[in-house]
């Protein structure tokens, strides 16, 4: 029997459980994405059940792709979420032509959920560190990640890497993040 990994975050726990084909998994993304997609749905023309149409279909389309080892973990599972049912949405509204600029009220967000406008702007910023990333090496990009994402110790990663000690691997992290800030200014 192969022993689960000590998750260092629920992300990760959670696309460990949807690889071994554990539907809980999808329960559990529903529940934390509910609330957000409704009132985003409900901003823009929708009701309840189009919000539960998009947030199941979205989950689909999650849920297929890491089972296809498809899907590239580069942000959180529910900005994910929201950007992929954000984008069947749109596709939905226009189908329907009911979309146009005034129906959607990128100020509205009283619930402090992220508004359409919001959403654009996140999943552009996603796109340009993602890019930004792949232009500043294999070791920086496993440093920041390892930093940042799995919320890793310097410890911890001076291990996974190699480095002679934390130390080593903390002046690393300011170096790789210096590249990042750097490609990431290449590329606005």
């Amino acid at each position: 029997m192969k022993l689960s990994l000590f998750f260092l975050t629920p992300d990760a726990k959670i696309l460990d459980l949807i690889r071994k084909g554990d539907e809980e998994a999808l329960v559990t993304l529903y529940e934390s994405n509910r609330r957000p997609i409704a009132t985003y749905i409900a901003r823009n023309n929708g009701t309840i059940e189009d919000a539960h149409d998009m947030l199941q279909e979205s989950l689909v389309i999650l849920w297929e792709r890491i089972r296809a080892g498809s899907f590239e973990y580069k942000a959180h599972l529910s900005t994910f979420i929201y950007a992929t049912v954000k984008n069947l949405w749109l596709q939905r509204l226009r189908k329907k032509k009911l979309f146009s600029s005034a129906e959607i009220d990128p100020e509205a967000h009283e619930d402090q959920s992220p508004s359409a406008l919001e959403g654009l702007i996140a999943t552009e910023r996603v796109e340009m560190v993602r890019d930004a990333l792949e232009t500043i090496g294999e070791q920086c990009r496993k440093l920041l990640l390892l930093f940042y994402w799995e919320e890793q110790s310097m410890e911890e990663i001076a291990v996974h890497l190699g480095f002679a000690n934390a130390d080593t691997a903390k002046a690393k992290k300011y170096q790789c993040k210096k590249a990042l800030e750097q490609a990431l200014h290449r590329l606005q």
